[in-house]
C-alpha cells in the first residue's frame, strides 16, 4: 500500500471515478435492480475499491477522521503517505523531514508527536520547543526554527510573540523569509504582521520589529527604492505613519479622522523626499483595506 500515490493527477482521478460507478452498477444488481429482501449498503467498502481510489478518497479526511477511518479500513487509514501529506500540510518544515529515516518510521506516530509539541509550545514556548528537540524533530539552529514557525499555523500568536522576543537570533532569519518584492508597502505590511503579529503596545519589540522589516523591504524593491528615494528610515518613518492611520481610521473613539491632506502634511514633514502622489496612495490603501496590523 506504500507504493501507491495518495495524491493523483485529475486524469487519473477521473479514470478511477469510472471504474467506481462501475462497481456500484454490478454491486446494485443486474440492470441496476436490487435485489428483493436485501437492505441497501449505507457506506461503501473502500477495501472493494481499487487501492489508489481508496488512497485519495480518505486523503481529503483530517487527521481526526482518519483515525476513525483507520478503525474499519485498517490498511488504508495507516497509509504512509496518507499521514505524511497530513504532516507536511500542516507542520510544512521540519528538521527530520530532510533526514534519512529508520525503518521503524511512522509518520502517523510523527503527526501526534508534532501535534502533541504544539499544544505544548502554546503552553509553553521554552518547553514546547525542547519537545520537538527531544523527538528528533528540530535541530537548535536559527534557521531550521524560523523555517518550522514560518511554516507552520497551529502556534499561539501570543506564545510565539513571547518566544521571538527571546530568541531575537530566530526573528532575524524569520524576517528573512519574507518576499516583499514588487509589494506595494501597506500590503508588505500586512503580510508581515499576519506571521509575526505586532505587539498590543508600543515598545522596544515593536520598534525592533519594522526596524528589520524596513531593511528586508528596501532590500526586496532596490529598484523601487532607488525611483522613489527611499531608505530604510525613510520606510520605518511611512510604517510608523501608516499604523498610526490604521488606529485613526478603524477606531470606533477617535471621532474626527485624519483626513488625505492632513496625512500627506505630517507624513511629509517627516519623510521629505517622499512624493505626494505616493503618500496619497498609502492612505488610499488604508482607507480601503483597512488595519496593517490588524
Amino acid at each position: 500500500m506504500g507504493q501507491v500515490l495518495w495524491r493523483l493527477p485529475p486524469r487519473q482521478q477521473q479514470q478511477l471515478q469510472e471504474e467506481l460507478a462501475d462497481h456500484l452498477t454490478k454491486k446494485g444488481g443486474r440492470n441496476g435492480k436490487r435485489d428483493e429482501g436485501k437492505e441497501p449498503h449505507s457506506f461503501i467498502d473502500l477495501e472493494m475499491l481499487p487501492p489508489e481510489l481508496g488512497i485519495t478518497i480518505l486523503s481529503y479526511l483530517n487527521a481526526t477522521d482518519l483515525c476513525l477511518a483507520s478503525c474499519v479500513w485498517q490498511d488504508l487509514g495507516n497509509d504512509e503517505y496518507l499521514w505524511q501529506g497530513l504532516c507536511k500540510s500542516t507542520w510544512g518544515h521540519c528538521s527530520i523531514y530532510n533526514k534519512r529515516l529508520p525503518a521503524d518510521f511512522s509518520y502517523r506516530r510523527l503527526y501526534l508527536q508534532l501535534d502533541e509539541g504544539s499544544l505544548t509550545f502554546n503552553a509553553n514556548p521554552q518547553e514546547g520547543i525542547g519537545y520537538f528537540m527531544s523527538k528528533g524533530i528540530l535541530v537548535d539552529h536559527p534557521t531550521e526554527l524560523a523555517k518550522f514557525i514560518f511554516y507552520t499555523r497551529r502556534l499561539h500568536w501570543k506564545m510565539l510573540r513571547i518566544y521571538l522576543d527571546e530568541r531575537r537570533d530566530v526573528l532575524d532569519e524569520l524576517v528573512t523569509l519574507h518576499n516583499f518584492t514588487n509589494q506595494f508597502l501597506p500590503n508588505a505590511l500586512r503580510d508581515f504582521f499576519r506571521h509575526i503579529h505586532a505587539p498590543e503596545e508600543r515598545g522596544e519589540y515593536l520598534e525592533a520589529l519594522i526596524t528589520k522589516f524596513s531593511h528586508r523591504f528596501c532590500t526586496c524593491n532596490p529598484g523601487l527604492v532607488h525611483d522613489l528615494g527611499l531608505s530604510s528610515d525613510a520606510v520605518y518613518v511611512l510604517c510608523y505613519s501608516l499604523i498610526l492611520l490604521s488606529i485613526d481610521l478603524t477606531s470606533p473613539h477617535v471621532k474626527n479622522k485624519m483626513s488625505k491632506r492632513e496625512f500627506i502634511r505630517n507624513t511629509r514633514r517627516a519623510a521629505h523626499n517622499i512624493s505626494d502622489d505616493f503618500v496619497g496612495h498609502l492612505y488610499d490603501n488604508i482607507y480601503l483595506i483597512g488595519h496593517v496590523a490588524a
